[in-house]
C-alpha cells in the first residue's frame, strides 16, 4: 500500500483539508486526516477526461503512428490528462479504417502509466449546416451501413440533427453504446429535440459549430442549454466562448451537465486531417480565412480559467474538467476522489501549476 498526502483533496464532499490517500492495486483504499500535510503547499485533483482531441503539439491523431502516441502520453500528462478520447474530424469515409485501426494498436500497448485512451470520438463527417473548419467535399449524408460497421472502440459522435437520417443513426449508434452529440449544425428546434428524444445526450464545444443564441428561433445552444438531459461541451482558452457565456451556460445548466473539452488541435504541425492549419495571433489555431480550427489549449488552462474567469470553486471545476466527463463515457470507476475508484490524480502547486501526476497510483509525471 503507498500514500499520497496534500494539503487539500478535491473530494465530491468539499475540499478536504490535509489528507493522505491510501493506494492499493491501483485504487484509493482509504482517505484520512493527515495533520502533517498542512505544510505541503499543494491541491490534489482527479485526473483529467478529455473527450475530445484530435491531436497536441506537432501530432496530429489522424496520422499517429508509433513514437508519435507516446509523446501523446507525455503532452497529455503534463497537462494532468489522465482518460481521454482521440478525436477524427471529417474525412472520406474510406479513410476512417487506417486511422481506427492506428487509435486500436495505441489502445493495445503494453504496459502501465499512460493516459487511458477510453475510445475514439469521431468529429463526423456527418455534420449538419454549420462545418467551421471542416471541408465541404468531406460533410455527406448519413450512412446507416458505414456505422453499423464501426469498430467497438468508437465510444461518441458529433452529427448533425438536421441529417435527414439522424434519428435513426442516434438510434443504431445507441444500441452499440456509442454516445451521441450534436454539433456542427444548424438545426431548428424541432430537429435537436427529435434527436434528443432518438437518444442524443451532448452537445458538442458549445456556441461553437452552431447557430446563434436567438430569442425567436431557438436552436442547437438553446435546446442544449434548456434540456435537462443534455450535457454541454465547452472550449475554454479565452478564444472560443468569452467568459460572460461560459458563465451563462454553468448559470443554466445542472452541475453534471457541464463538460470541459480542449478541442486541441497539432498546430505546430500545420494541419489536423485533411485540414491545414494557420495560427492567428491570438493563439487560436484557424484556416487560413481565419476560421476557427480547433484550440492549443491544455486541460490544466482551462480549470485555471474556470476558477479565474467563471469564478467557478474547485469543486464545481473538478466535475466540469474531470467526473462528468467520465460519467458520459460509462466509467465510474475514475473521475472522482473517493475510496475505491481509480488512483488517477493531479497534484498542482499554489499557483495550479501540475507538478505530479499518478495513473492508477504510479506516479506518472
Amino acid at each position: 500500500m503507498s500514500s499520497i498526502r496534500a494539503r487539500a483533496v478535491a473530494t465530491p464532499a468539499g475540499v478536504a483539508g490535509p489528507t493522505e490517500i491510501l493506494v492499493e492495486d491501483g485504487m484509493i483504499a482509504d482517505l484520512r486526516p493527515c495533520p502533517s500535510a498542512a505544510t505541503m503547499d499543494r491541491l490534489i485533483v482527479p485526473g483529467f477526461v478529455d473527450l475530445q482531441v484530435n491531436g497536441i503539439d506537432d501530432v496530429d491523431i489522424a496520422h499517429a503512428a508509433g513514437s508519435g502516441w507516446e509523446r501523446l502520453d507525455e503532452l497529455l500528462l503534463a497537462q494532468g490528462t489522465t482518460t481521454w478520447l482521440p478525436t477524427l474530424v471529417s474525412s472520406p469515409l474510406e479513410r476512417y479504417s487506417a486511422a481506427l485501426a492506428r487509435i486500436a494498436a495505441a489502445m493495445s500497448r503494453p504496459g502501465s502509466g499512460r493516459p487511458t485512451i477510453a475510445g475514439v470520438h469521431l468529429e463526423g463527417p456527418f455534420l449538419g449546416g454549420a462545418r467551421g473548419a471542416h471541408p465541404e467535399r468531406f460533410v455527406i449524408p448519413v450512412d446507416l451501413d458505414w456505422l453499423a460497421a464501426l469498430p467497438a472502440w468508437v465510444r461518441l459522435m458529433t452529427l448533425g440533427p438536421e441529417q435527414p437520417a439522424a434519428a435513426a443513426a442516434i438510434r443504431l449508434l445507441r444500441r452499440r453504446d456509442v454516445v451521441v452529440s450534436l454539433g456542427h449544425s444548424r438545426a431548428d428546434e424541432a430537429e435537436c429535440s427529435a434527436a434528443i428524444e432518438a437518444g442524443a445526450s451532448m452537445a458538442t464545444h458549445l456556441y461553437n459549430g452552431m447557430g446563434p443564441l436567438h430569442h425567436r428561433q431557438p436552436g442547437i445552444a438553446a435546446v442544449a442549454l434548456t434540456d435537462p438531459n443534455v450535457t454541454v461541451g465547452l472550449i475554454v482558452d479565452g478564444v472560443h466562448v468569452h467568459p460572460r457565456m461560459l458563465r451563462l451556460a454553468f448559470a443554466a445548466k445542472a452541475p453534471d451537465r457541464v463538460v470541459v473539452v480542449t478541442d486541441a488541435v497539432a498546430w505546430r504541425s500545420g494541419s489536423v486531417g485533411e485540414i491545414q492549419l494557420a495560427r492567428d495571433a491570438d493563439g487560436a489555431p484557424r484556416l487560413a480565412d481565419g476560421t476557427l480550427a480547433g484550440s492549443a489549449v491544455t486541460m490544466d488552462e482551462s480549470f485555471r480559467r474556470l476558477i479565474a474567469d467563471c469564478g467557478l470553486d474547485v469543486e464545481r471545476a473538478v466535475l466540469a474538467t474531470s467526473t462528468n466527463a467520465a460519467r458520459l463515457i460509462g466509467f465510474t470507476d475514475r473521475g472522482a476522489i473517493t475510496v475505491g475508484s481509480r488512483a488517477d490524480l493531479v497534484a498542482f502547486d499554489g499557483d495550479l501549476a501540475v507538478k505530479e501526476v499518478w495513473i492508477a497510483g504510479d506516479r506518472a509525471r
